[in-house]
């Protein structure tokens, strides 16, 4: 879906957006890189805390020692 947007801005997004637009970009053009930018710090944080909950993960340690055992045993050298 394309479309526009209206929100209300304060002085901390209004001191923002001007840093954004400092170089002469567009205004509406500045928001966008900055949801997109700010939806892949979300999705970078959220696979984190997945990674971090997985390296913590009792059972899925004991399965990674248990396949690096079976790899052990499998190599020529």
């Amino acid at each position: 879906m394309v479309g526009s947007i209206t929100f209300r801005s304060d002085e901390g997004s209004d001191a923002a957006l001007r840093e954004l637009t400092a170089d002469g970009s567009d205004r509406s053009e500045a928001i966008r890189r900055a949801l997109i930018e700010a939806a892949a710090r979300r999705r970078a944080e959220h696979l984190r805390a997945q990674a971090e909950a997985l390296a913590n993960d009792p059972d899925d340690l004991a399965e990674m020692r248990r396949v690096q055992a079976e790899m052990a045993a499998l190599r020529a050298w």
